[in-house]
């Protein structure tokens, strides 16, 4: 099957192996990873989903914070050092974005339609799933690898203390990028028959 979207997300991996040869911009990447959060759809147009987009220094920075935390739950030294080389290998990249969900945004939702209080919660999930996508496609389609992360909530309140986040934005995950310095492994799939159901 021919099409150009699906040819884009097959492309799209976890790369694990990132560098700094890259050759647009911090401010041509801050446009892309912009335009492809603001294009995102959300329930009810909400548009919860924030970002903040960090290079150089300030990449590095919040990698740190992270090394600085995992090191307090390290049980001996050889889980310390293979921490600390899983973040080196973060910081080796060339940004980092983190996604945030707007909490007030979800609790004007629930005021305003309090028959569907119960789900805004879980439709803002599926906003920030969909900004994540969206950016790690975009992207990867401009020839950058990149992998996901989730070290929220240890470093929250260092983040938002750094970077002057609104108390109201909700930490929900962490977009590492760069160059790709080695391809991922090969994608495997289960069977289509114990995955979809088609009826006709």
């Amino acid at each position: 099957m021919s099409n150009v979207f699906l040819d884009l997300i097959h492309k799209r991996r976890t790369i694990y192996a990132i560098g700094r040869h890259v050759n647009h911009s911090p401010e041509y990447l801050s446009d892309l990873i912009q335009q492809a959060i603001k294009q995102s759809p959300s329930s009810f147009n909400s548009q919860s989903s924030r970002a903040v987009i960090l290079f150089n220094a300030e990449h590095e920075k919040f990698w740190n914070f992270v090394k600085a935390q995992l090191k307090t739950y390290a049980k001996d030294e050889a889980s310390a050092l293979k921490t600390e080389a899983k973040m080196d290998s973060f910081i080796a990249g060339f940004g980092t974005v983190l996604f945030f969900e707007d909490q007030d945004v979800v609790k004007d939702l629930q005021a305003q339609f309090p028959s569907y209080a119960d789900n805004f919660p879980v439709w803002a999930e599926h906003s920030t799933a969909i900004a994540q996508f969206a950016t790690w496609a975009a992207l990867n389609s401009d020839g950058l690898g990149a992998s996901l992360q989730h070290y929220n909530p240890i470093v929250d309140e260092q983040v938002h203390a750094e970077w002057d986040i609104p108390k109201n934005w909700k930490l929900r995950a962490q977009l590492v990028f760069g160059s790709i310095e080695a391809d991922a492994s090969e994608k495997t799939y289960m069977d289509d028959a114990v995955r979809f159901k088609v009826f006709k």
